[in-house]
């Protein structure tokens, strides 16, 4: 008898509501149920799951693991996908195997290189993957040095925290004074040197960025499946210009994924992002997780999800090609349902449990409008 799939994501991107559904819409036709669990009442994850709680607020890593571990236990978790304290859950993967949990993400080892980007520079670049020049910064020294090395070379500098997601803290440096052009119009990520200078000068502690030629476009994000066995089963590479998306098979992109991908055990879903240093691919970015725009790989006749919970149930799907890659398209925002809003005298008390299991709305969401839907839903730079 086929059982039923129980699958966890905790405190994810709104965007993987789409993540949810191909689950639900899986090629083995399975029954798969979907627990989720999140910081917001109002995550649009939390409607789209068949149950849902609301998590703890302010757990160290350590009690988040003990947390995510009565929910496996308490819930028949088969698949768990972590974002939030991914590198504290991986490192008791065991604990979670003894409870019947698969972890689907890669071992501690791999997370531990791509939390700080630096360090995932140096070690790509020891084993012959392209990296674009960059520098460590703490100081605004040596901010202003690495600019100025940048810019005689002819590149226009640019800075992001060392350890972050979803371009939070980017920003591109501009020799320009502070004038109404800053002021009309959209923000933008151009700041002046001579105002970070300032700032890091009145900062009380240092900052910890990292500093590198702002890369040029196409971007591309490689979407890949990496089996336990260090095996690729799936790359896809999604193309970003402008407003453009697309679909590349281009070994350019693909050849330097995979060997990131098979070299780090980055096994089971994660994306590994390019962009132009000149006239070659470097490396922009790792991440050890499920991008938001995977579902977008539907276009390609793939459902990369439910692949991934066959990977992690010890159900190989084989290797992966799509069967053709899908036309160009662009992403716009789609409406998805919330649950009821709970007023504040309604909340339990906090001598009681922080949220009882709610079930999910019963009625399933309106199909998306097929001109749209690969990209409806924006993503949330960084989950609340």
């Amino acid at each position: 008898m086929v059982y039923r799939v129980r699958v966890w994501l905790n405190r994810t991107y709104a965007e993987n509501v789409f993540f949810m559904d191909q689950l639900r819409r899986n090629p083995s036709d399975r029954a798969v149920e979907i627990h989720a669990t999140h910081g917001d009442v109002d995550s649009p994850v939390l409607a789209a799951a068949d149950t849902a709680e609301l998590e703890p607020e302010g757990l160290s890593p350590a009690a988040y693991v003990e947390f995510a571990l009565d929910q496996c236990q308490r819930r028949g978790i088969d698949v768990f996908v972590p974002r939030l304290h991914q590198s504290a859950i991986v490192a008791h993967r065991a604990e979670f195997e003894a409870v019947g949990t698969a972890l689907l993400a890669p071992p501690p080892e791999a997370v531990a290189v791509f939390e700080d980007k630096v360090i995932a520079y140096e070690a790509v670049q020891a084993i012959g993957g392209p990296v674009p020049p960059w520098w460590r910064v703490r100081s605004a020294d040596e901010l202003v040095a690495a600019v100025e090395e940048l810019e005689a070379d002819g590149h226009t500098a640019c800075f992001k925290p060392a350890s972050g997601a979803g371009g939070v803290g980017f920003r591109v440096i501009t020799r320009s004074p502070f004038s109404m052009a800053q002021l009309s119009g959209f923000p933008t990520p151009y700041v002046p040197l001579d105002l970070v200078v300032s700032a890091l000068q009145q900062a009380d502690e240092p900052v910890d960025w990292l500093v590198m030629p702002r890369l040029g476009q196409p971007e591309v994000s490689v979407d890949c499946l990496t089996g336990p066995d260090n095996r690729i089963r799936l790359a896809v590479g999604r193309t970003k210009d402008g407003r453009r998306r697309g679909f590349t098979l281009h070994e350019q992109w693909l050849e330097p994924a995979r060997r990131i991908a098979e070299g780090f055990g980055l096994h089971y879903l994660t994306n590994i992002q390019f962009r132009m240093f000149g006239d070659r691919p470097v490396l922009m970015d790792v991440n050890t997780r499920p991008a938001g725009g995977l579902h977008q790989l539907s276009l390609c006749g793939v459902n990369a999800p439910w692949a991934a919970v066959q990977l992690a149930l010890g159900e190989d799907p084989g290797e992966i090609t799509p069967p053709f890659l899908g036309q160009d398209y662009t992403v716009v925002s789609g409406l998805r349902p919330l649950r009821p809003a709970t007023l504040p005298q309604q909340r339990a008390q906090e001598s009681e449990p922080l949220l009882p299991a709610v079930p999910a709305q019963t009625a399933e969401p309106a199909e998306p409008d097929r001109a749209t839907a690969p990209g409806s839903g924006a993503r949330a730079a960084t989950p609340a």
